[in-house]
C-alpha cells in the first residue's frame, strides 16, 4: 500500500472517530419510572379481591414498561384458561397502551388487522393500562368474571388502590 493511501486511511479513521464521540457527546441516559414487585403485587391483589367480594373468581396478571410479566395471580377456584387469557389481555394493553377492550372495538370486523396475528394478543374486554401521567409503565389483565367488563372494573379498582403514588 501506498504512502497516500496509508494516511488517507489514517484520516478517515480519525474522521470516523471523531464524528461518533461528537454524536455521543450530547447524550444522556433516560430516566424513567417502573413498577415495583410491591406495587405490581397491590395492584392484583386488590383485583383478584375485589372481583371475589363480588362472586367472581378471577386470575390476575400485572405486566411491567416492556410487557414483561411482574405478577402472576391464579384467584382460588379459577378455571386454568384465566391465566393464560389475562396475561394476553395485559400483554395487548401494555403493548397498545389503550385497554384491551378498545383493541377489541378497533379490530372488531376486520379480521385481518395486523396485531391479531401476533404472539399474546387478545380482542378481550379486562385490562387497563397503568399510567404515570402520558408514560405507560405497565397494565394489569384479568380473566374469570362473566364479561369483560366486570375484569376491567376490578383491574380498574386495582389500579385506583395506587394511584396517588403514580407520579
Amino acid at each position: 500500500m501506498s504512502r497516500l493511501a496509508l494516511n488517507l486511511a489514517g484520516i478517515s479513521l480519525a474522521s470516523a472517530f471523531a464524528v461518533s464521540f461528537v454524536g455521543t457527546a450530547g447524550a444522556q441516559l433516560m430516566t424513567q419510572k417502573s413498577l415495583s414487585l410491591a406495587m405490581a403485587t397491590t395492584i392484583a391483589q386488590t383485583a383478584i379481591a375485589t372481583c371475589k367480594s363480588q362472586g367472581y373468581n378471577v386470575s390476575a396478571h400485572v405486566v411491567g414498561r416492556n410487557g414483561e410479566v411482574l405478577v402472576a395471580m391464579r384467584g382460588d377456584g379459577t378455571a386454568p384458561h384465566t391465566m393464560e387469557n389475562s396475561m394476553k389481555k395485559a400483554y395487548t394493553s401494555r403493548t397498545l397502551r389503550i385497554p384491551s377492550g378498545q383493541f377489541a372495538a378497533n379490530v372488531k370486523g376486520n379480521p385481518t388487522a395486523g396485531q391479531l396475528f401476533l404472539t399474546n394478543f387478545v380482542p378481550a374486554q379486562g385490562a387497563l393500562p397503568i399510567m404515570v401521567g402520558e408514560d405507560t409503565i405497565g397494565a394489569i389483565g384479568i380473566s374469570g368474571a362473566p364479561g369483560g367488563d366486570k375484569d376491567e372494573a376490578c383491574a380498574k379498582v386495582g389500579i385506583d388502590r395506587v394511584a396517588a403514588d403514580l407520579k
